[in-house]
Formats: C-alpha cells, sequence, structure tokens
C-alpha cells in the first residue's frame, strides 16, 4: 500500500439516541452508515470500518454486505474511541503510509472533503479537517510516524490529547461550511439537521 487509508469509527452504542440507532438513520434513501462509507469509497482509497459485535447491531453489518470496506469487530468498544482505533491499526497492512479517521455519524463531510485531506499528504503533517472559519473538527490524517501513539490511547477522548501535544505539526484543512462540525447523536440533532436541509 502506498496511499493512506480510511476508517470509519462505527463501533460505538448511540446511547443518546434513546432506543434508535443514528447510523441507521437514512440519508440519502440509504443508513447512514452505508452512505458514509459510499462517500470514502469513492475517493478511491481503501476504507475499513469498526463495527461493535456482529449480534449487539446486526444491522450495521447488513448494511454494509458488499459495500467494498474490510469489516472490523470491536469486542472491547465499551472501552471507548480508542479502542476502535487499536482495532482499525491492527487491521492495517504494514506499509500504510497515512490513516484518515472519519466519524460515521457526521454527514455533511463529502467525497470532495475527505479528498482535500488526503491530497495535501506529505508524511509528517497531520491533517484536520475545520469549518469555513477555521474551527477545528473532522476528519482527521495521522501519518504513519502517530500510528504508536493512537494504538496507547486509552478511554473515549479519541486523539484529543495527540492533537494537543502535536500541535505544530497539526495544519488545519478549512472544508466548506459546517461539514467538520456536524454531527448528529440525539434524535433532536436529526430533526433540526433534517428541517435545515433543502426540501427537493
Amino acid at each position: 500500500m502506498t496511499r493512506p487509508a480510511i476508517l470509519v469509527l462505527a463501533a460505538g452504542r448511540a446511547t443518546r439516541m434513546r432506543g434508535r440507532d443514528k447510523l441507521m438513520e437514512e440519508v440519502a434513501g440509504q443508513p447512514l452508515l452505508a452512505e458514509r462509507v459510499a462517500t470514502a469509497r469513492a475517493t478511491g482509497a481503501p476504507v475499513w470500518v469498526t463495527l461493535p459485535p456482529r449480534a449487539e447491531r446486526p444491522g450495521r453489518w447488513a448494511a454494509l454486505e458488499g459495500a467494498g470496506a474490510g469489516l472490523i469487530e470491536v469486542g472491547d468498544a465499551d472501552n471507548g474511541m480508542s479502542a476502535s482505533l487499536r482495532a482499525g491499526l491492527a487491521a492495517l497492512p504494514a506499509d500504510c503510509p497515512a490513516l484518515l479517521v472519519m466519524l460515521a455519524d457526521m454527514p455533511e463531510i463529502t467525497t470532495a472533503d475527505i479528498t482535500a485531506l488526503l491530497a495535501p499528504f506529505d508524511g509528517t503533517t497531520i491533517l484536520r479537517g475545520a469549518s469555513a472559519e477555521g474551527r477545528p473538527g473532522h476528519p482527521v490524517l495521522f501519518p504513519a510516524r502517530d500510528f504508536p501513539a493512537l494504538a496507547a490511547l486509552t478511554g473515549d477522548a479519541g486523539a484529543r490529547d495527540l492533537l494537543r501535544a502535536e500541535a505544530g505539526r497539526v495544519r488545519l484543512v478549512p472544508l466548506p461550511a459546517r461539514h467538520a462540525l456536524t454531527d448528529l447523536d440525539t434524535p433532536e440533532d436529526w430533526a433540526a439537521w433534517r428541517a435545515a436541509r433543502p426540501r427537493g
């Protein structure tokens, strides 16, 4: 492998949805998770997806049948985002030069946005998506040199501490509007987001 890979984090329990699975909410006529993976695959980069055990969320696994992505079961997903990062890193080929970490509950990230983060990859710089006005968000592209630090993370804070420690190597990549910030965690978030969408 000579190009960065994409890891879609989709192993969380979505407890704030009060019984609904946010990754199975319909977007563009399909479950959000399937739509997000298709969006990532359209870049041409290899895509992996972390998922909870199949018995816990069979719908997520079914939604990705034939999607062309590598599916990674995270048995200890209850330990937070760090568990998904470790599982994802363990699945990568040894020669993977970088990993773009993408959250599955961010429906406004486009293929063009992901390409904008992949294109400037230089082997050293951490490339982080930001809003149009420059507020840091997601996705984030980590060079292989950061893989050991990512694998050592614990809890559910993601790579926040690593990004802080390596601030001098972080370059913000502005994406349109609030693409890099919009995530949908509750039924109210979904209702507000859908209400603001243009109707065809």
